[in-house]
């Protein structure tokens, strides 16, 4: 119920990527251009909410290796609307003291984790825009919950394809992984530009909303992570990324057209 959340400051007649995201994973935090705007996407795209939930399940399985290689603290940047399947459930439903930081600059998304996440003392969501890293990493939020000595997983998750390339993206991971200790690790996913019509006209009807897709090659988004050593199986589409059954059906991999991968920090 959309209606329920703050519309102050809000420009709800157009549609936002974080809403529209919420929508296509069941949430309720979106509005009528959201909802409207995510159709008619996915309807240029002959697609179908399929593959955002098959992002969202990449978000899952990429926590789950973190804590089981003792990650207890996670920094989710562009989170979004913590929504279906959010990080700070699956990591303290493991570590109950596990620490999570929410980054996101969308005024509802940030409203409904203030909501949701009230009387939990070890998550958190920080408004900021994660291009200024500063403001992200000094944050007395950030500071209060994560140690930046010891190892922590940095989530990117469907995020970077909103950044064009004025903002230099490369130079914004870089800035991140130089604050990480080694033995963290830092997960993304990333739209994929592979020439193929449907695609083309799914991030067109992006461009038309507040948060314009950018696509970008396989080699452009391996190289986001600038040389580090990737866990197996290395950079594939979200659903071949360490299976577990769970992802909702598609006929190839490739329709999910979102590529990701994870990269552990060296030590040292």
């Amino acid at each position: 119920m959309a209606e329920a959340f703050p519309t102050v400051g809000v420009d709800v007649s157009r549609p936002n990527a974080a809403r529209m995201y919420d929508y296509m994973l069941g949430g309720s935090a979106n509005f009528a251009a959201d909802r409207e705007a995510a159709d008619a996407m996915l309807a240029a795209a002959g697609s179908s909410p399929a593959p955002a939930r098959t992002n969202r399940s990449f978000l899952r399985r990429a926590v789950r290796l973190m804590l089981d290689n003792g990650i207890d603290q996670f920094l989710d940047l562009g989170s979004g609307i913590p929504t279906v399947g959010n990080v700070h459930e699956i990591a303290q439903a493991a570590n109950p003291a596990a620490r999570v930081v929410y980054v996101d600059n969308e005024p509802v998304a940030v409203h409904h984790a203030h909501q949701l996440l009230a009387g939990n003392d070890n998550a958190v969501m920080v408004e900021a825009d994660l291009r200024d890293v500063d403001s992200v990493l000094i944050h007395p939020e950030t500071a209060r919950l994560l140690d930046f000595r010891r190892p922590v997983g940095v989530l990117m998750v469907a995020i970077f394809h909103f950044i064009p390339d004025a903002d230099d993206p490369g130079r914004i991971v870089a800035r991140y992984r130089a604050a990480m200790a080694g033995g963290g690790y830092l997960a993304m996913s990333h739209f994929i530009e592979n020439g193929e019509d449907r695609a083309r006209r799914g991030a067109e009807a992006y461009r038309q909303t507040s948060t314009p897709v950018v696509g970008r090659t396989r080699a452009e988004f391996a190289g986001l992570f600038q040389g580090l050593p990737l866990v197996e199986p290395g950079v594939v589409f979200t659903p071949e990324w360490r299976p577990d059954g769970s992802d909702p059906p598609l006929e190839s991999a490739a329709q999910s057209r979102i590529l990701a991968a994870v990269a552990e920090v060296p030590a040292g």
